[in-house]
């Protein structure tokens, strides 16, 4: 990658975003610091934001969000640019499965979920996002802007991990307050595809394995393969060493689907936790009565006692015969958010259906 001429427009950008990415690595490496996901995660959430912001710049797209005549909307009279869902969504239009749009996409709802708490545990849960949405990022920022502007100087072993001496699943099991967050994490892990799940741009995993000291006094005292350019008789010594210290686990069933508690939390999350007023108080605005309005009104499965159970639409939902139930996809949730963003969607829910002609009257 050469470098790239940076024009006045796009300085900005490209340091704002180099700078909170910096910031963000600076924060989770001080050791003083607890709960290190938490500072990290929001400015990333920043970094990201400015880098596609400048990516469009350059492409000569406009990041701005428009009125319904067109016009640009502007907030204390500046224009008001696109948030990050909205980059994301408009940049991977074409590949709604990229793992790197996963990797950013996992970040947004869970920023705001955590953004009022202390979870010094969930640090190690997700560190391997962390590290593949910084890699990603700086991937990017070489590919448009060239390599004069990456991090790759800070980016040598970039996030150090100190574990919690509690694991995140404890921690759920001694403050059920945080069961949300867990069920949004496993939720999201299980819609994503096998693929995405196992590539090092959604969760970057290594192995750090001792070695006797080297006899050169120039060997780098760590060294990075990449399983990508390892032989094929390499990688299956690599599978194995992997096999031999991962945790046993038992047969997994019904993998990849979920519960409608789970639909709903991640629909919730994905549209930034908005909230509506009801004579009882405030409640989310997805939740599980609008989940059934959803299937209902798009007839993904049919009613409960129905003849045919397992008469579904098989993208979005499938019948769970041992528990005479239904577990709904990764698919429908994406489905679901779109539709909620669309206006005039959430209220049509609640009207009754018009009868074949009578709009015509």
């Amino acid at each position: 990658m050469t470098s790239k001429r940076i024009g006045p427009l796009l300085r900005p950008y490209l340091e704002k975003a180099r700078d909170s990415a910096l910031l963000a690595i600076e924060v989770y490496n001080k050791p003083a610091i607890k709960f290190r996901s938490s500072g990290y995660i929001a400015l990333m959430v920043i970094a990201w934001t400015a880098l596609l912001h400048a990516i469009f710049i350059r492409k000569g797209v406009k990041p701005y969000y428009r009125n319904t005549n067109g016009k640009f909307q502007e907030v204390d009279g500046d224009f008001r640019h696109w948030e990050l869902s909205t980059c994301v969504a408009e940049y991977w239009k074409a590949e709604p499965n990229h793992p790197v749009r996963s990797n950013v996409e996992f970040f947004i709802p869970l920023r705001n979920k955590i953004e009022h708490r202390h979870l010094p545990e969930l640090d190690t849960a997700i560190f391997g996002e962390c590290q593949a949405l910084l890699l990603n990022f700086d991937e990017l920022l070489g590919e448009h802007f060239g390599a004069a502007q990456q991090l790759r100087e800070s980016l040598s072993f970039s996030l150090q991990l100190f574990p919690s001496g509690e694991s995140f699943a404890q921690a759920v099991k001694a403050n059920k307050k945080l069961a949300d967050v867990k069920k949004f994490i496993d939720g999201y892990r299980a819609m994503i595809s096998t693929q995405v799940m196992g590539s090092s741009q959604f969760a970057f995993k290594a192995f750090l394995i001792q070695v006797t000291n080297h006899q050169s006094n120039d060997a780098l005292p760590i060294q990075f393969f990449h399983r990508d350019k390892l032989t094929d008789a390499q990688k299956q010594e690599f599978d194995k060493f992997a096999v031999m210290i991962k945790t046993k686990e038992g047969t997994v069933v019904n993998g990849g689907l979920l519960k409608p508690a789970v639909v709903v939390t991640l629909v919730q999350a994905g549209l930034g936790n908005p909230k509506i007023m009801r004579p009882t108080g405030e409640t989310n605005k997805f939740n599980v009565t609008t989940h059934s309005l959803f299937w209902k009104r798009y007839k993904i499965r049919p009613p409960a006692g129905a003849k045919k159970p397992a008469d579904t639409v098989k993208e979005y939902c499938v019948y769970d015969e041992p528990h005479k139930d239904y577990l709904y996809t990764g698919a429908w949730v994406k489905f679901l958010i779109e539709k909620m963003k669309i206006d005039g969607e959430y209220e049509g829910l609640f009207r009754p259906p018009v009868a074949v002609g009578a709009a015509a009257k």
